[in-house]
Parts: structure tokens; C-alpha cells; sequence
């Protein structure tokens, strides 16, 4: 098993709506001391408990990095989520208290990038908040291309306007649904300069949509990045996993995670933090058989070799899995 997160206390110093369905939480840390710094693209775990109900949702931190006074996340109020998001806009205010993770960064800027195209869907405009403080700062070569679906849905465009004409570095360009303006993806990867970066974050048809677009471009894949803090849907047929310290078989429906049938069956101890396949917490070193990999924490290259696979979101290419477990 991997990561064991260490807990920051946090106090809630301000919530602010954004638009009619994100809020802007802005924390502080319990002590009123210096938070611990971050990159930016990093993200915390935000820990939360409702009577008996506990829940562990990823947000990435969308304030300056030199700014360690408070953190700050948005959050989207979504209905069929786990409950999180809907925990902290219905139940949580001003004042109160909050556990997290230390930041962590899954969504880094290239050091070897020579230009930056940041493209946004929706609350996928988060993490680029603190990366463009980044950027500015470095003198980095960059642009945002933000998508929305209505002009109420514009989180934070103004904000990024302002602080761009004050920079007077990089571009910024507003695509809005509502009125007709589509983004062309196709258009922006064949014009991606030699050198460039591709970053890209918001609803997974976005991300599919950039990736497919940069690959019929030719773009090699290191230099196209993506993050979305969601489970992918399970899918694939049935198939056992042999848990080989105790010598135990569980077998995994259809549309159902391992880690879902090892809690069904009281099978092992397992953590799992987020159960979205960006913490860490539950990864499991593979004794035989090959995983097919959903997460966004592994590497390609840790994925390719095929020695661990987290047991929320990944599942097994064959018939059967042996785990260390």
C-alpha cells in the first residue's frame, strides 16, 4: 500500500458564489499560521464527515502559491455525485472546521515547455487559476482557452481578465456555448508550435475531445496533459482476484470496482482515500496478471510496467489478478 496522508486543520474564513451552481471556499489553517506551499495544478483532499456519512473529494487550489496565508478551492455543486460537493455548499459556513491533505501535484507545468495552451471546460478552469500565477511570475509563454456553456457559468472570467491586462502576459479567450462560440480544438492542435504544451481539464468529453485532437495532430503524448477528479464509469466483464496473502478469491461483477467487491466481501483491509484514482492510498503491488489503468496518479511509465495498480478505479485485463493483498 502507498501513501498514508497527513491531516491539515483548516477553518473555513470565507465562502463566495461564484455562479448559480460553484462556490469559492476560502480556507485558513486552524493555527492561524503559514500554509505549507504548492505548485501550480496541485490539489488537496478535502475530508469530511456528515453524522455517519464520510466523504473525500479532490479540489485543486486555485490561488497564488506565494499566497500561503489560505488556500483556496472552488467547488461545483453536482447532483449525482458522491456528496461531497453538495455537503459543502448545503451544510458547511464560515467559521467552521475542515480536514485536508497536504497539496499534492499530478497536474504540473512542464519545465520543458516553450509556450503553454491551457484549455478549460467549466470547474476544469481551477487548476489553470494557479498555474497563470505561475506562469506570470516565471514570464512563461502562455494561453487560456476557457469553455462554458451560458455567460452565468463564467467562473472566475473576470478575475483572469483583470489580472491578465495587469500582467500584460499571455492571452486569454472566452468561449461561451449559449451564444454560438465553439472552441476548435481540432484547429488548436494542428497549430501547436514545435515545443508547446497542451494542458486540458473540465468534463471528459473536453479531455477525450483534446486528447483525440492533439493525437491526430501528431503530438507526442508527453506533451498533453490532463486532470479530472472523477471515477471513470466501470466497465468490462467479470473477473477474480486472488488475494495472496490469505489465499482468498474474490470475484468482481460487472461494473464494479475491486476494491467495491473486496469491501463487499470483507475480503482484506484496504484505505482508500478519494476512491477516484488521483491519492494514492490505495495502491496494490500486482504478484501476476496485468491491470488496465484508470487512475491519474500512476505514470505512463509506472503503468506500462505493470507492478502496481490502484484497486478504486483499475481493473484487470484478463480473467484473474493475483494482488498483494
Amino acid at each position: 500500500m502507498a501513501n498514508s496522508y497527513q491531516t491539515l486543520q483548516v477553518r473555513v474564513a470565507r465562502i463566495e458564489r461564484a455562479t448559480p451552481l460553484i462556490k469559492r471556499f476560502t480556507l485558513a489553517a486552524a493555527d492561524g499560521g503559514p500554509l505549507p506551499p504548492f505548485t501550480g495544478g496541485s490539489h488537496v483532499i478535502v475530508q469530511m464527515q456528515d453524522g455517519a456519512r464520510r466523504y473525500s473529494n479532490a479540489y485543486s487550489l486555485m490561488g497564488s502559491p506565494d499566497e500561503l496565508g489560505h488556500y483556496q478551492i472552488g467547488v461545483r455543486r453536482e447532483e449525482a455525485s458522491k456528496g461531497g460537493s453538495a455537503f459543502l455548499h448545503d451544510k458547511v459556513a464560515e467559521g467552521d472546521g475542515l480536514a485536508i491533505t497536504m497539496p499534492n501535484n499530478l497536474f504540473a507545468l512542464s519545465a520543458q515547455a516553450s509556450h503553454h495552451v491551457l484549455v478549460a471546460g467549466g470547474i476544469g478552469i481551477t487548476p489553470f487559476l494557479s498555474q497563470m500565477h505561475e506562469l506570470r511570475k516565471r514570464g512563461a509563454s502562455h494561453e487560456l482557452h476557457y469553455a462554458y456553456r451560458a455567460e452565468e457559468h463564467g467562473a472566475f472570467r473576470d478575475e483572469i481578465v483583470a489580472q491578465s491586462r495587469q500582467a500584460g502576459a499571455g492571452t486569454a479567450r472566452f468561449y461561451v456555448d449559449s451564444l454560438g462560440q465553439k472552441l476548435d480544438l481540432d484547429g488548436l492542435a494542428r497549430g501547436l508550435q514545435a515545443g508547446a504544451h497542451i494542458y486540458v481539464c473540465g468534463p471528459a468529453p473536453l479531455i477525450d475531445a483534446v486528447r483525440a485532437a492533439a493525437q491526430a495532430a501528431g503530438i507526442a503524448p508527453e506533451r498533453v496533459h490532463w486532470e479530472q477528479f472523477a471515477a471513470p464509469p466501470q466497465a468490462g466483464d467479470a473477473f477474480s482476484v486472488v488475494l495472496a496473502r490469505s489465499g482468498r478469491t474474490v470475484e468482481v461483477a460487472p461494473g464494479e470496482s475491486i476494491l467495491k467487491a473486496i469491501e463487499r466481501g470483507n475480503a482484506a483491509e484496504v484505505e482508500c482515500l478519494c476512491r477516484e484514482g488521483v491519492c494514492g492510498t490505495c495502491e496494490t503491488r500486482i504478484l501476476d496478471g496485468e491491470a488496465e489503468h484508470f487512475d491519474q496518479y500512476l505514470s505512463e511509465a509506472e503503468k506500462r510496467a505493470q507492478r502496481s495498480l490502484m484497486i478504486c478505479v483499475s481493473r484487470a485485463k484478463g480473467q484473474r489478478i493475483v494482488l498483494d493483498l
